[in-house]
């Protein structure tokens, strides 16, 4: 039987996570920023491509499938609620910070 409670070693803090002293994130290059952009351009590819596929299949012709056109949809609908979801947790976080007692 095996337990339930995680390993030591699974909650001690990890060696090497924390950015040395004296180095920002920004100038380590993998920063908040960098991922939102890899996110919009992502999100942005994926509607493209279901737009693509969607117009393909519309004009019949032979490149397009109904279920690659289906996926990407959805692949896109998806990519497209998360960014949402992002956008509307950095709003909700600024709000707070910015009604701060100081």
């Amino acid at each position: 039987m095996t337990s339930s409670t995680p390993s030591i070693d699974l909650i001690r803090p990890l060696t090497g996570v924390v950015p040395a002293l004296g180095k920002t994130v920004e100038a380590s290059g993998a920063g908040f920023k960098d991922a939102m952009l890899q996110a919009l351009q992502s999100t942005s590819d994926l509607q493209k491509e279901s737009g693509r596929l969607t117009k393909d299949f519309q004009l019949e012709k032979s490149t397009a499938s109904l279920e690659e056109t289906m996926l990407a949809g959805v692949k896109s609908s998806i990519s497209f609620q998360a960014t949402l979801q992002v956008r509307n947790r950095v709003i909700q976080a600024y709000t707070d910070v910015m009604n701060m007692q100081v």
